[in-house]
């Protein structure tokens, strides 16, 4: 069995939720909905990190997660 993966913020132990990439020459972060297998220079954020990323000054962020899908349904209808 495989081991869930963690957020890579030093001291967090949360579920990862969303896989950051970074491209240097173009300065460009994205960060996406987890990617299905750990590998290359990514890593791996929980909801709480990803939602507070900012880039680095001169940098675009390219957020692509997809839209939150409720699995309950709405009080209010």
């Amino acid at each position: 069995m495989s081991r869930p993966r963690l957020c890579a913020r030093p001291g967090c132990g949360r579920p990862a939720a969303s896989t950051l990439t970074y491209d240097y020459a173009a300065r460009t972060v994205w960060l996406r909905t987890l990617s299905p297998e750990k590998g290359g220079p990514a890593s791996d954020l929980c909801a709480t990190h990803a939602d507070r990323l900012r880039a680095p000054r001169g940098w675009a962020l390219d957020d692509r997660r997809g839209p939150v899908v409720s699995l309950r349904p709405s009080l209010s209808a």
